[in-house]
C-alpha cells in the first residue's frame, strides 16, 4: 500500500501543467458576465494564458472555464456570483445509469466541460452569495415563475437540482485549484465529475449558506491530490461519489486537511455505483462534526478496495467510524474489503457536536443512547478484511435503559435496512457502546482502546454473524 501511495503522490507533484502564460490579460471590475466570458474565450482560442483579477469586486453570472486558461485572483479580488437563477445555464452532460441527480452536474458559478490544462489560483475570493440566490429560487418557485419540479416539500427548500454549485467541472483533465478562498455556494461547493489529474491545494472552503452544502465532491475521478485544505460545510466535508457503473474513484490522496461539518467529515457515498480504489487519506483533523469522522459506504453495487486511512484526529464528533455494505440498487451487489484504519483518535460528546451551526444536521426521530461505531454488511454479503490499528476513542457513556434498550438476546430486532439510505443512525438503538459489527469476515482489532466518560450498561463490542474476528 505504501508504494502505491508514494507513486501516486510523486506522479501528481510532477504532473506537467502546460504553461498558461502565452496570453496574459487583466480583468477589470466593471466587466460583467459577457465581457469576462469573452475574455476567457479569447485567451483559450489563442493557446491559453493567465487572466489576472486585481483587487476589487467582480459581479458575474455563470462563467465557463476553457482549455488552457488560468484565472488568477490577487489578494483583495472578489468574484461575486449573481443572485439571479436566470444567470445560470444548464450544461448538457451524459446521463449515467446511477445518477439520480444528473441535472445537478450542469449548474455552477464556474463550470468547465471537457477542458484541459485549466487552473484557478491566487489569494482572492470567489463568493457564490448562495443564501440570497437560494432564497430567490425559493421565492420564484412559490410565485410559479420558475417552478422547481423536485422541490423538497418536507424541508420547504429548493432541491439540489435547482441550486447552482460554486464550481462544476465535468470530464476535465489537468486541473489545478490552489490558494483561493471559496465561499457560500447555493448548493454543493466544489463538484468534479469524471475529472483526471487534479491538484486541489491550500483551499479555504466555507460552504454553510444553505442546506445540503457539501464542501468538496469528487465523483468518479482519477489521480487526484487534495492537500492542506480547510473545509467548513453544512453537509459532508470531502465526499467521494460514484454515479457511473463503468467508472470509479481511483488513485486519490487526501492529506493534511482540517474539516468541520454538520454531516460527515470524509465520506464515500452514498452514490456508490462504480467503485473506490487506491484511496489514501492521512493527517486529517476533524472538529464539531455531527455525523461520522470517516464513513465508507457501498450501497449501489460499488466495489470498494484498497483503502488506507491514517493519522486522523477527531474532536467533538458524533460518530467515529461507519462502514456499510448495503444493497439499495436492485440486484447490484457491491463489496467492501481491504481497508486499513490506523492511528485514529476520536472524542464523542454526549450532546450535539454541531450546536453552534446555523444549519444543523437533522436529528433522528426516535429515542436512543449514544451510537457506537458500526461495521455492517448484509446477510448474504459480508464486509471483508478490515484492520483497525492504534485506535483511541472516547465515548460519553450515560446510556440509560429508560431511554432505549436492546438486550443481546434481541439482536434479531436490530433491523437489517438492506435497501435504506446509509447512515450511522440507520439501525436505531444498538446494543454496544463501542463497536457494533455484523455480517463481516476478517476484522482485525490491533491496539484498540475505548474509554467512557460515564457508565454505560452496554458491552463495548457486539459481534453478530461474524467470522475471523481478531482482537490484539
Amino acid at each position: 500500500m505504501k508504494s502505491k501511495a508514494m507513486i501516486l503522490i510523486v506522479s501528481l507533484l510532477s504532473m506537467s501543467m502546460i504553461a498558461l502564460a502565452q496570453e496574459n490579460r487583466i480583468a477589470r471590475p466593471e466587466m460583467k458576465t459577457f465581457d469576462l466570458q469573452a475574455l476567457i474565450d479569447q485567451v483559450s482560442s489563442k493557446g491559453g494564458g493567465r487572466i489576472t483579477f486585481p483587487k476589487g469586486e467582480y459581479h458575474t453570472g455563470q462563467l465557463e472555464l476553457k482549455t488552457g486558461v488560468e484565472l488568477h485572483l490577487e489578494e483583495g479580488a472578489v468574484i461575486l456570483g449573481s443572485t439571479s437563477p436566470y444567470d445560470y445555464i444548464r450544461l448538457e452532460t451524459k446521463q449515467l445509469a446511477g445518477d439520480e441527480r444528473n441535472d445537478k452536474s450542469q449548474l455552477g458559478l464556474i463550470i468547465a466541460k471537457q477542458a484541459h490544462h485549466i487552473a484557478i489560483t491566487g489569494s482572492g475570493t470567489i463568493d457564490g452569495q448562495g443564501l440570497e440566490l437560494a432564497l430567490t429560487i425559493d421565492s420564484l418557485h412559490h410565485t410559479g415563475e420558475l417552478v422547481d419540479e423536485h422541490y423538497n416539500t418536507k424541508r420547504h427548500r429548493p432541491s439540489e437540482l435547482a441550486r447552482p454549485t460554486l464550481f462544476n467541472f465535468v470530464d476535465c483533465q489537468d486541473v489545478r485549484i490552489e490558494g483561493v478562498h471559496l465561499r457560500n455556494s447555493a448548493g454543493w461547493g466544489l463538484s468534479f465529475h469524471e475529472c483526471r489529474e487534479m491538484i486541489l491545494r491550500g483551499l479555504d472552503v466555507y460552504n454553510r449558506a444553505f442546506w445540503n452544502n457539501d464542501g468538496i465532491d469528487l465523483t468518479d475521478c482519477q489521480q487526484v491530490l487534495v492537500e492542506r485544505c480547510d473545509v467548513n460545510s453544512a453537509d459532508d466535508g470531502i465526499c467521494l461519489k460514484s454515479y457511473n457503473p463503468e467508472s470509479q474513484n481511483d488513485s486519490i490522496t487526501i492529506r493534511y486537511c482540517e474539516i468541520r461539518s454538520s454531516a460527515s467529515a470524509i465520506k464515500f457515498g452514498s452514490a456508490s455505483w462504480g467503485g473506490f480504489r487506491h484511496i489514501r487519506i492521512s493527517d486529517i483533523r476533524v472538529f464539531d462534526t455531527f455525523r461520522s469522522a470517516i464513513a465508507i459506504e457501498s450501497v449501489d453495487g460499488a466495489q470498494i478496495d484498497d483503502i488506507l486511512v491514517e493519522r486522523i484526529e477527531a474532536k467533538n464528533t458524533g460518530n467515529p467510524i461507519f462502514l456499510r455494505l448495503g444493497q439499495r440498487a436492485g440486484n447490484r451487489k457491491g463489496s467492501l474489503r481491504n481497508i486499513i484504519i490506523r492511528d485514529f483518535k476520536c472524542e464523542v460528546p454526549f450532546g450535539r457536536p454541531d450546536e453552534a451551526y446555523d444549519l444543523r444536521g437533522p436529528e433522528v426521530d426516535f429515542f436512543h443512547n449514544p451510537f457506537p461505531s458500526s461495521i455492517c454488511g448484509i446477510p448474504d454479503n459480508r464486509i471483508e478484511n478490515i484492520t483497525l490499528e492504534n485506535i483511541h476513542i472516547r465515548y460519553p457513556g450515560r446510556a440509560s435503559k429508560g431511554m432505549a434498550y436492546i438486550p443481546l438476546w434481541r439482536l434479531k430486532d436490530v433491523p437489517e435496512q438492506i435497501n435504506k439510505y446509509p447512515e450511522f443512525t440507520m439501525f436505531g438503538e444498538l446494543p454496544a457502546w463501542g463497536f457494533f459489527v455484523r455480517h463481516a469476515d476478517g476484522i482485525h482489532f490491533k491496539n484498540v482502546h475505548l474509554s467512557l466518560d460515564a457508565d454505560d450498561f452496554r458491552p463495548p463490542f457486539v459481534f453478530d454473524d461474524t467470522l475471523n474476528i481478531e482482537k490484539e
